[in-house]
């Protein structure tokens, strides 16, 4: 294989056509669009003008007069599109070695594959041949190459990109993907590339919520985890989690079996019928063009009558209904959860232990994201030809279920690992969600400090997700048991508050222990100019949403008023009733509670 002059061993099997020189819809997109000077390549089951589209099969290739809906948009938005990129053929298969083309070897090490079905799109990507790709996921073909290649791929939400143009894999679940070295670069795409397609029938007007994820927000954890005995990823996989948590979320366990009975049904069940259908008069006519194990897999769909279908369908619409217990909204929505708990606005219709188990909460609901590996592992090429059925599922174990279940998701790197292979985490969460993914995504893959693919070049600046719009907050100033790391606390915490720092009231306040409350309380009192002391306190910065609930929580003679700082500005902040503070202890020389609740511990001891 070539190699570039610092030594990238570059795979020409990653091409299937290239473009006599890069182009895009007209010289004034070119210079003036939204993508101008960027460059993408299309997996070959995807149509370009002028390109043969082969979907990995020679016998099937057809030359398109027009473009594929999505690729038309990019070109009008000035990016200009390389070539068409290798593919397990017909996108049956989740590691590239599946097209007589030949195996697209992993960017970091050729003996390993690059993952699938996008392979090619991937690889191209990671190698910095160009800007982004296209891909399609219908199992996890947008997400497993990202993962394997320390990439982003971003499988937006079921009918926000159109299909038209693309040959099906299993028409219902597909969906086209994009694969950047960061997640500026693919949201960017996604922005330019979604549009509703009357003329493609599963084309959805999906409303994307526009506020993220709150600032102490719940990701879901597979309560057991397989890694097919990959000890590096599986220590990766421990990173991660830590990762995640540092960047304000809270671990919960939940129960992976639901989502892993989807994911078992999508090749073992009636619903791979639907792959059959989608070539059908091809297959029929042309069975032995195709390569195995495409062809038993196809092939299997024959077998299965509409009952079998229907059969199958309502048992994915069951364990959906399982599943749905682990988010912080139901199916249509609604809340299930406390107001900081609550997700995206959802517009869907309806091993090994993990290895920190003091790290997670009980096994239940209400997350606003799923954590999980990307792949679980990886493997040689030489491993993959030798036993291709059963190590391809292994590395669908995290992502067969997310179409079905109609999810969105976003891959993203993770963890160079000690023998130089890509670990990439990925996150989940209900349709819908795909602003929120970004943002949070964008910060753990910055939090990561990798470099951009397999170039070695550093992470650019982070971009701000132009579909988001920042959450309301409120500032309350909180100077007792409600201080980090007091009792009262996490009265903040579930509602999404985040420290925002110390501060001290204006020299006007005393403050005083109230008798016989339970955990033990301050009253502060304003007693005019110059007449008390300056009282330690912090501000916290909530989500509006979540402010009544939690003034609905402050006993009499407690309550909320507007506290004067030291620096001259104001805050909203706990005061108390002039009249409960009549006997009450004035601790006000030690300058705050924290300060008199050691002195307690001090006396005692």
């Amino acid at each position: 294989m070539p190699a570039t002059a610092d030594g990238m061993v570059l795979a020409p099997q990653a091409w299937i056509c290239r473009a006599a020189a890069p182009a895009t819809t007209s010289a004034q997109a070119a210079s003036a669009g939204p993508l101008a000077g960027l460059t993408f390549a299309a997996k070959d089951n995807i149509d370009a003008a002028g390109l043969p589209t082969t979907a990995g099969c020679p016998a099937f290739a057809y030359t398109p007069p027009a473009s594929a809906f999505v690729v038309q948009k990019l070109l009008d938005a000035g990016a200009q599109l390389a070539g068409k990129t290798n593919l397990d053929q017909f996108a049956c298969g989740l590691n590239g070695t599946r097209s007589p083309f030949g195996a697209v070897p992993n960017a970091f090490n050729p003996d390993y594959v690059s993952g699938g079905s996008s392979s090619g799109s991937a690889y191209v990507v990671a190698t910095g041949q160009v800007d982004f790709s296209l891909g399609t996921d219908t199992a996890g073909s947008g997400r497993v190459p990202a993962g394997l290649n320390n990439i982003v791929g971003l499988k937006p939400s079921r009918g926000l990109l159109s299909a038209r143009g693309v040959v099906p894999a299993a028409q219902s679940v597909d969906c086209v993907s994009i694969f950047a070295r960061t997640v500026a670069t693919a949201v960017q795409v996604l922005e330019n590339a979604m549009s509703h397609d009357a003329l493609d029938p599963y084309s959805r007007r999906l409303v994307l919520a526009s506020e993220p994820f709150a600032p102490a927000f719940r990701f879901g954890v597979p309560a057991t985890l397989e890694f097919y005995g990959d000890v590096a990823a599986e220590a990766a996989f421990s990173e991660a989690v830590v990762r995640l948590q540092s960047l304000g979320g809270v671990a919960v366990a939940i129960d992976f079996a639901p989502l892993a009975q989807v994911a078992a049904l999508l090749y073992e069940s009636a619903l791979v019928a639907e792959r059959y259908t989608a070539i059908r008069s091809f297959f029929d006519a042309h069975e032995a063009e195709v390569v195995e194990p495409v062809r038993s897999i196809i092939a299997a769909g024959q077998k299965y009558s509409a009952a079998d279908l229907y059969e199958v369908q309502t048992e994915v619409k069951r364990l959906g209904q399982q599943a749905d217990a682990m988010w912080s909204c139901s199916a249509d929505g609604r809340s299930e959860g406390p107001p900081q708990a609550r997700p995206a606005p959802c517009t869907h219709e309806r091993g090994s232990e993990y290895p920190d188990p003091h790290a997670v909460g009980s096994v239940g609901a209400n997350i606003n994201v799923l954590l999980v590996p990307t792949a679980p592992t990886h493997y040689t090429i030489a491993q993959m030809q030798q036993d291709p059925v059963v190590l391809n599922r292994r590395l669908g174990a995290y992502t067969n279920f997310v179409n079905l279940l109609d999810y969105a998701a976003l891959s993203v790197p993770s963890a160079v690992r000690a023998d130089g292979l890509p670990f990439g985490i990925t996150l989940i969460a209900p349709c819908g969600s795909d602003w929120q993914l970004a943002e949070l995504g964008q910060r753990y893959h910055h939090s990561t400090g990798l470099s951009q693919g397999a170039t070695g070049l550093p992470l650019p600046g982070m971009c701000t997700i132009a579909g988001l719009r920042p959450p309301v907050t409120v500032r309350v100033a909180v100077v007792g048991a409600h201080l980090s790391g007091m009792p009262l606390n996490t009265q903040l915490t579930e509602r999404g508050a985040v420290l925002a720092g110390p501060a001290e009231t204006a020299p006007d306040y005393r403050l005083f222990a109230l008798p016989g409350t339970t955990p033990p309380k301050p009253g502060l009192l304003r007693v005019g100019a110059g007449q008390g002391a300056c009282i330690a306190l912090e501000i916290w910065e909530m989500p509006l949403a979540a402010y009544g609930s939690f003034v609905a929580l402050i006993p009499a003679p407690l309550g909320i008023g507007t506290l004067a700082l030291r620096d001259g500005s104001t805050v909203q902040g706990f005061v108390c009733e002039p009249q409960a503070l009549q006997g009450a202890l004035d601790i006000s020389h030690l300058g705050g509670w924290r300060a008199y609740m050691t002195s307690l511990k001090t006396a005692a001891a």
